[in-house]
């Protein structure tokens, strides 16, 4: 029996992604969010570039901040300006296995996938622990190698 391969990003991420764009307003943007039941997006510019990510915590302090000052302004907030710029990413030939260590080492939710400076996917943290709990099911699990002194398995991903 031949070795299993070890899964890539590119073989477990959401292609299909739900994205933001900057100047989107936060009530907007937290009505696509909840529409789609999921916690965060990628931000991106009509070409497709990374700008940030926008989550629920982002579109929650802006909504609630506007409510506890009663300012009124959260209908002209942007997602812009509560955005995470310069997010890490992951690149979609990165292994499974390293993609899981940077969500331990990075206590994030989830990662967009970037390759040649565009958006091409999110990976979850779901989506890592459902295919590293499916390695362990497989009878001829994959070698995971080990790192040279100082160098971690990041090095790979990067922020814009």
């Amino acid at each position: 029996m031949e070795p299993r391969k070890t899964p890539l990003v590119r073989d477990i991420m959401t292609r299909r992604t739900v994205t933001l764009a900057a100047d989107m307003t936060v009530a907007e943007a937290g009505a696509v969010l909840v529409k789609h039941r999921v916690s965060g997006a990628p931000v991106i510019d009509r070409h497709g570039q990374l700008l940030g990510l926008f989550s629920e915590f982002d579109s929650l302090q802006a909504v609630v901040t506007a409510e506890y000052e009663h300012d009124g302004h959260d209908a002209i907030e942007t997602v812009g300006q509560y955005m995470s710029p310069e997010p890490w990413t992951v690149a979609p030939n990165l292994d499974v296995l390293t993609l899981a260590m940077a969500f331990l080492q990075r206590h994030v939710r989830r990662f967009p996938v970037v390759e040649n400076g565009r958006l091409v996917g999110i990976v979850s943290r779901h989506d890592a622990l459902k295919s590293v709990i499916s390695l362990g099911d497989s009878p001829t699990r994959p070698h995971y190698p080990d790192y040279p002194e100082g160098r971690t398995p990041l090095e790979d991903g990067h922020r814009h």
